[in-house]
């Protein structure tokens, strides 16, 4: 990388949490530099945002058409290199698309768009386009769950057979789209939120965590879905068996009104010869159980001797030395690190590594929608099983 690349961000305002978990992860590496925003759709808020960001002010937008149409007219060496797009989920296409049209690369909050037909739109505009997309599910970020993936595509376990990976939440076990919350209210609106909260907002983490992990892709599915909370418009509890291509069985569970928890995140692969675990409340731990040994935790940072290295994929995305803790933000930051490379040497007309590859593209966000499409219509009907269609 030669120089920094230039982002931009629609979205992400002052007092906006994942804007800001996206601005600190772009800026870790020291390889991304913020230059413009439509941070608002209030103007005051968009100023006030920009100026505690050290954002000119005539790189301050009143909106993203706005802003991809005057960056996209200044010169090659001033214009913003990719949008960040943190909005809510109905405002993930329109930017999107519009800024791949432009010559942008875009970074996009998952779930990437509202619906199935926008993101096989959207994957369309990139494949015509050749710009690069970046989905951020955050949880393949983390050294141990790409360490996880390595020794399952390795065959340590055997052939895999059981998949059990689970999101339970408890932030609205609560009416709390009716309390105040703004995050819950657009999350419990269906015009903003898409046809599930509960599998739009975090099933759609499990489900690429389960796929990213295993390397096997779901083609059955049999969903429960559940609106617990009294008032609410969207489900809020769900539970899902899962058939996958290689014939393993699966089971995902996603819940925003287990009340107590907070974001535990855990998935379990098991094959013909062991099992391994990872949960998101102690990221730096993988436990591995084989049928004929001991238990292993394997830790991030760590210099094993063989048989136990870390993948390069595992020690490429682990920052400091064993012992101390790595979390959601470096794992993040692994996600943009990655895209960052990865978009610099296409400028650069070189090939980037399979490490820098090693993010989510608009593959994982056409298939993040399906996931949600095929859960919501495996519940709406009387079969016991629904092919899982793209």
């Amino acid at each position: 990388m030669k120089r920094k690349l230039r982002m931009g961000m629609v979205g992400g305002g002052k007092d906006a949490f994942i804007g800001a978990v996206h601005r600190i992860a772009a800026f870790m590496d020291g390889k991304i530099e913020l230059v413009c925003g439509a941070f608002s759709i209030n103007p005051e808020i968009s100023r006030q945002s920009a100026a505690e960001l050290f954002v000119a002010p005539d790189r301050v937008y009143a909106d993203y058409e706005e802003m991809i149409t005057k960056e996209a007219q200044l010169p090659e060496g001033e214009r913003m290199d990719f949008l960040t797009v943190v909005t809510p989920n109905f405002l993930h296409f329109a930017p999107a698309k519009m800024a791949l049209e432009n010559g942008f690369d875009v970074v996009i909050e998952k779930p990437m768009t509202v619906t199935l037909e926008e993101a096989k739109e959207l994957k369309a505009v990139v494949e015509k386009t050749g710009r690069t997309l970046c989905l951020t599910h955050t949880y393949s970020g983390y050294p141990m769950v790409k360490q996880a993936k390595a020794m399952v595509k390795e065959g340590h376990l055997g052939k895999i057979r059981k998949i059990v990976v689970e999101y339970p939440q408890g932030w609205l076990s609560r009416l709390s789209e009716r309390e105040g919350n703004a995050g819950a209210a657009w999350r419990a609106d269906p015009k903003k939120s898409g046809l599930s909260l509960v599998m739009g907002d975090i099933g759609t983490h499990a489900a690429h965590l389960a796929e990213y992990v295993s390397g096997l892709k779901i083609t059955e599915l049999c969903a429960d879905l559940s609106t617990l909370v009294e008032g609410r418009v969207l489900d809020d509890d769900g539970s899902v068996l899962l058939r996958f291509d290689n014939g393993a069985k699966g089971v995902l569970m996603a819940s925003q009104i287990s009340a107590g928890e907070e974001n535990a995140v855990r998935i379990r692969i098991y094959g013909e010869k062991g099992g391994l675990e990872w949960a998101n409340e102690d990221p730096n731990n993988l436990i591995v159980k084989m049928l004929d040994q001991p238990r292993q935790l394997y830790r991030t940072g760590n210099a094993y001797n063989a048989p136990y290295t870390l993948s390069s994929f595992a020690t490429h995305n682990t920052r400091i030395p064993a012992g101390h803790p790595e979390g959601l933000l470096e794992a993040f930051a692994n996600i943009y690190r990655n895209f960052a490379a990865t978009a610099s040497a296409k400028r650069e007309g070189r090939e980037p590594s399979p490490e820098e590859l090693d993010f989510p593209t608009v593959d994982d966000g056409v298939r993040g929608m399906a996931f949600v499409q095929n859960v919501v219509a495996s519940n709406a009907s009387n079969e016991k099983w629904t092919k899982f269609e793209m």
